[in-house]
């Protein structure tokens, strides 16, 4: 995966889905859909790497986050 902003990762661990997919988008120049794809895989990495980070479950994560 490509070099992204620390901040994605801090994003991601709390909820700021809106902020992390936008940071995706300008380090990246990605579609929209591009940027989805990186988020979810960079999701993935950071539960297998650092579980104790999240305190949403996979079920959980991504509902009701304001948009």
């Amino acid at each position: 995966m490509e070099q992204l902003p620390e901040s994605v990762d801090r994003d991601i661990v709390n909820h700021r889905i809106v902020f992390a997919g936008k940071a995706i988008r300008e380090a990246c120049t990605r579609t929209l859909h591009e940027a989805l794809d990186v988020f979810v895989e960079r999701c993935e990495e950071l539960r297998r790497d650092r579980p104790d980070d999240f305190t949403l479950s996979r079920g959980k994560y991504g509902r009701d986050f304001p948009s």
